[in-house]
């Protein structure tokens, strides 16, 4: 039984408020943890939302300003003291690699896990592992910062009625998985006429950016979009002078790209109730729902 959901950790912008923790998002993918722009107090979000930090085998960082990565240091060095085994593969822009060595040496520790770096340098695939297909945007912020859009490995599902209408059965559906075709009872069995490719889900994640086509690009058909909505459209011209977005362009991406389902998050202190920009990106975009800490948002199959 697959596990596929998102928890939010914590869904503020550059100031958190009493109700929101600065942002970070683990998604929680099968047998991997994928943990997306850890701000501060990250590690002790994982305490409220009962979930243990040595899930995580993945770390993206869109870019370095604080709320995206001041708690970087500190998740690796609790990956660090739980003496993981498993290797922490850390995504982010090559220009900030001076940032992430600070953060990541920023106290004094022993070093006993293995951090696997991946520095950004371009728009297209930064990692195929078999198991995801890692991809990169640079988006419009300011400064170096990357959306990212990750995709599971397309499945072969098999159909049970024609397995045993044509007696393929028990290792036999291996090998014909194997050899694409087989003898079976005096007749030639392909691969093709008892199953079917399922094409692997997509996850995006954009956090900071102004409206931009890379946004649409990266988001592309995702399954699920994880979108920043800073501010609201009667403060477009704030959005605009720091490079973010609005509610209503966040849904106008998510129209665009044709995605299933939005998620808005990162909010600007100066909003206490949200409900604003639920309503203002579902008149663009239905599908929409609201970011808080500690609410899981299931994507199944």
């Amino acid at each position: 039984m697959s596990v596929r959901y998102l928890t939010i950790l914590g869904c503020s912008s550059q100031q958190p408020t009493r109700q929101r923790n600065h942002g970070a998002y683990l998604v929680r993918w099968n047998e991997e943890g994928l943990l997306f722009d850890p701000g501060e107090g990250t590690q002790r979000q994982f305490i409220f939302a009962g979930i243990a930090p040595t899930c995580v085998n993945r770390i993206f960082v869109s870019h370095f300003h604080g709320d995206h990565c001041l708690g970087l240091g500190s998740m690796l060095m609790r990956l660090n003291l739980d003496k993981v085994s498993h290797p922490i593969h850390c995504y982010y822009p090559a220009g900030g690699r001076i940032y992430f060595e600070r953060l990541r040496y920023g106290t004094l520790y022993h070093e006993t896990i293995q951090v696997i770096e991946h520095p950004v340098e371009e728009d297209g695939v930064v990692q195929d592992d078999g198991r995801f297909r890692i991809e990169a945007a640079f988006l419009q912020h300011g400064v170096a910062n990357v959306g990212w859009r990750i995709t599971e490995r397309d499945r072969r599902k098999f159909d049970g009625e024609k397995l045993k209408a044509l007696g393929v059965q028990g290792p036999n559906v291996r090998l014909l998985e194997e050899k694409k075709e087989l003898d079976i009872n005096g007749r030639r069995v392909a691969l093709d006429e008892v199953s079917s490719i399922r094409k692997g889900d997509t996850l995006a994640v954009v956090i900071d950016t102004a409206y931009c086509h890379r946004a649409v690009e990266i988001a592309q058909g995702a399954k699920l979009l994880l979108c920043e909505s800073t501010y609201l459209e009667r403060d477009k011209e704030l959005a605009k002078k720091h490079h973010h977005l609005t509610a209503g362009e966040a849904a106008e991406i998510a129209k665009r790209a044709g995605v299933e389902q939005l998620i808005l998050t990162h909010y600007s202190a100066r909003y206490q109730d949200l409900s604003e920009f639920a309503s203002e990106a579902r008149a663009i975009f239905p599908n929409t729902f609201l970011a808080e800490d500690l609410k899981v948002f299931p994507f199944p199959r």
